[in-house]
């Protein structure tokens, strides 16, 4: 039976308001028609179309031209406004900082990347102010216009402020009140959050019903996100660090049960790091074990040492992963041989906190993900081996662009709920 609430008190109208924006916000970006409205708020007519007055005026919907009817008049639609509340996110990295805007039902209005020039919290974020204006330029908007910011960064930030407590990639980074500057310039809310965890929230938001994922964000660096019923899950604040999970060998150890997957690879002098230094970061750049072991850097490095007294393989000349991976999949036996030590290792790496979560899929983002089934297939087989039951190995479609793509989920969220709350 349809509930007949009154709309004549400022309050009813407010919920009634609410209802009606959030019916149209589940339909985006597609219009709606009055009587579809009606359904689905289980409001009366006249009260669904005193709400669409009302949000019309205050400028969160649009009407739409009617289409086309065969027979009768064609029934008006409406549309959210897209621009009414657009939102700003950051991807923060210490190389590259990426913006995108993103409008009230989630279409992208402009990206922008650039490079940071040199190491350091102050280059950074002379970069982040370079392409923020460049994306507010694009999009045609100011900053006054923005409803929401969220910032992703690398290292592990503090829940409750969004402060940075620690960020070995970028050297001062924890002293920038990244919170601050971002409110100071936009007059709106700002949420900074850890790079992977939005990437977690990125993979989940596309995975209806995932139940327990990994997210796992892979490149020059690794990190991961750990989302349990679809909640990210944060433990005592460091939850997912896993570049800095320690290989027990630079090759699987025999008492694995695994082959060596390389065959004649060199062993860790020449390849992958030697493991058993005492420090987190002997070397000095900020990175856990498992990053300095098979980042994308690492990955490279690992190829041109494989190639040695060899300059007609392809491998000689490989400048970045993607060119590694790319060889194998032509079937390249020192490529072959490459990915599946890299793979063999992260397998390892990550099989005890599989059998701690018993995830039940594992997705994997940033510039590895494109890396293809050369990868995924040999970190499955890997896995198989090392686990009770192996989950679900992905790779993620949004590749690179996933932090990003979590970050702008996470603006909207906050849009949509200080929205629905204040109709």
């Amino acid at each position: 039976m349809t509930e007949e609430r009154p709309a004549g008190t400022p309050v009813l109208r407010r919920m009634n308001r609410a209802a009606v924006l959030d019916a149209v916000r589940r339909r985006a970006p597609e219009p709606i028609r009055v009587a579809e409205l009606v359904r689905l708020t289980e409001l009366t007519r006249p009260t669904v179309a005193q709400a669409v007055e009302d949000l019309l005026a205050a400028g969160w919907l649009r009407q739409v031209a009617p289409e086309q009817a065969t027979v009768g008049r064609p029934a008006t639609r409406f549309s959210l406004n897209g621009r009414a509340a657009p939102v700003l996110a950051l991807d923060v990295g210490p190389h590259t900082v990426t913006v995108g805007i993103a409008d009230l039902a989630g279409e992208r209005l402009a990206t922008i990347r650039r490079p940071v020039g040199r190491r350091g919290a102050r280059h950074l974020l002379e970069a982040v102010d370079e392409a923020t204006g460049a994306a507010l330029a694009a999009a045609g908007l100011t900053a006054g216009q923005i409803a929401a910011v969220t910032a992703a960064t690398p290292g592990i930030v503090e829940v409750t402020t969004g402060r940075v407590l620690f960020a070995p990639s970028v050297p001062g980074w924890p002293e920038i009140d990244l919170v601050g500057r971002l409110r100071a310039r936009f007059r709106c809310a700002v949420t900074v959050e850890n790079d992977a965890n939005l990437a977690a929230l990125a993979a989940v938001h596309r995975r209806a019903g995932a139940g327990t994922l990994l997210a796992v964000q892979w490149g020059e660096r690794l990190g991961a996100g750990v989302v349990i019923d679809g909640r990210l899950h944060r433990g005592a604040g460091q939850a997912g660090e896993i570049g800095f999970i320690r290989p027990t060998t630079a090759l699987p150890s025999p008492a694995t049960g695994l082959p060596n997957p390389a065959g004649d690879l060199p062993g860790p002098a020449s390849g992958l790091p030697d493991p058993a230094g005492d420090l987190p970061d002997p070397v000095g750049d900020g990175r856990g074990p498992l990053e300095r072991a098979i980042g994308a850097e690492a990955i490279v490095d690992l190829a041109r040492r494989r190639a040695e007294g060899r300059p007609e393989s392809r491998l000689a000349r490989v400048t970045d992963a993607a060119a590694v991976f790319a060889a194998a999949a032509d079937g390249d036996p020192m490529a072959v041989a490459v990915v599946d030590r890299i793979a063999a290792v992260f397998a390892e790496a990550i099989a005890p906190a599989v059998l701690v979560l018993s995830p039940h899929a594992i997705v994997i983002g940033g510039g590895i993900a494109r890396a293809g089934a050369v990868l995924l297939d040999a970190i499955a087989r890997h896995l198989a081996g090392l686990v009770l039951t192996p989950p679900s190995v992905e790779l993620s479609e949004l590749a690179e662009g996933t932090v990003l793509t979590g970050a702008i989920q996470l603006a909207l969220e906050e849009v949509w709920r200080d929205t629905l709350a204040g109709c």
